[in-house]
């Protein structure tokens, strides 16, 4: 009986103790600084006379995208006609306006020519233009999560945003937030077709 009584009695002290380990590292996780969640966020740019607050650098599109509407306000634009299909973030498959090329693109002190792929849709209160990763990879984007920075580079010489003064967007709306091109991939799909052909018309004329 007394060995019993004492195996119980360790047993229980065993207990406390990791409830009371537990019991600290929870209440040490509650001290722990916590960081902000940077989410996504826009930067200004100018293009022309036409200043817009809610630019969002985005990896996940192959373009950089723009609403028709925006163009009427920009004016004096040539959209040329596109035969280029996009597929979105929801699988659908979309045909867009047009392209504008080489549209000087203004980012604090800095210009950049890019081309736009022009959608006829709705403009986003939340976000004005989609700046995919032909704009990011020509800014030479720099992003430092830690201290909250993103970065603009030309040459030697770069400009830096706040992350947190930045408007935010937290991607409620994923439409259009991952884009790819689609004709390209047909394209090569054709032209293998067509060399397939190609090569097996002799042989299917010398049988």
């Amino acid at each position: 009986m007394i060995l019993d009584v004492a195996a119980r009695v360790t047993m229980m002290s065993k207990i406390l103790e990791e409830a009371i380990v537990i019991i600290v590292s929870i209440a040490a996780s509650d001290y722990q600084e916590k960081s902000r969640d940077p989410s996504s966020f826009t930067i200004t740019v100018t293009i022309g006379r036409l200043t817009m607050g809610k630019a969002l650098p985005d990896l996940g599109a192959s373009v950089i995208l723009m609403p028709l509407s925006l163009i009427k306000k920009i004016g004096d634009v040539e959209i040329k006609p596109s035969r280029m299909a996009l597929q979105l973030a929801d699988r659908t498959i979309k045909n867009p306006y047009g392209i504008i090329e080489d549209v000087l693109v203004k980012v604090d002190k800095f210009l950049f020519p890019s081309n736009f792929v022009v959608m006829d849709m709705d403009e986003d209160n939340e976000v004005t233009l989609i700046l995919g990763r032909p704009f990011v990879k020509t800014t030479r984007v720099v992003i430092d999560v830690d201290d909250e920075k993103l970065s603009v580079r030309v040459q030697d010489d770069e400009v830096q945003f706040n992350v947190f003064k930045a408007m935010k967007h937290h991607m409620d709306k994923k439409e259009f937030f991952k884009i790819d091109i689609l004709d390209e991939v047909i394209f090569e799909s054709k032209k293998m077709i067509s060399r397939k052909d190609y090569l097996e018309k002799p042989l299917t004329e010398e049988v």
